[in-house]
Order: structure tokens, then sequence, then C-alpha cells
């Protein structure tokens, strides 16, 4: 768990933490709530690592039949 938090940190997941970060204030300053939802899964997506990243939401196209 602490190898995935600390490591691999790379520019589309800084952005996703930043975004995440302003939606938060967004969501204090204006008083409109639902920014939390949007913050809470960007933030989820920059501490888990998870999301499209470079080539991780490619499809695989060997393993598929040409007809």
């Amino acid at each position: 768990m602490k190898r995935i938090l600390f490591s691999n940190w790379h520019l589309m997941r800084i952005f996703r933490m930043a975004f995440a970060l302003f939606l938060f204030y967004q969501a204090y300053a204006t008083r409109h709530w639902f920014f939390v939802a949007f913050g809470v899964f960007f933030l989820f997506q920059a501490v888990f690592n998870m999301g499209c990243g470079p080539n991780s939401c490619t499809v695989n196209y060997k393993n598929q039949k040409n007809e």
C-alpha cells in the first residue's frame, strides 16, 4: 500500500490531485456541496493511481479475430 501511494507520480496524477483540491476549495467557497463528490472521485484516482493513464486504456487488438 505504501508503494502505491508514494511511487510513480506522473504529471496526470499530480493534475488529478490538484484538481481534486481545487474542487474541494470551490465546494467550500461557493457552498455548492456537489463539488465534493467530484473532488472525491479525482482524489481517489490520484491517490490510488487509477484511471486512464499512459497506454492503460488501450484496446488489445492482437487477440481479436479478423472476420
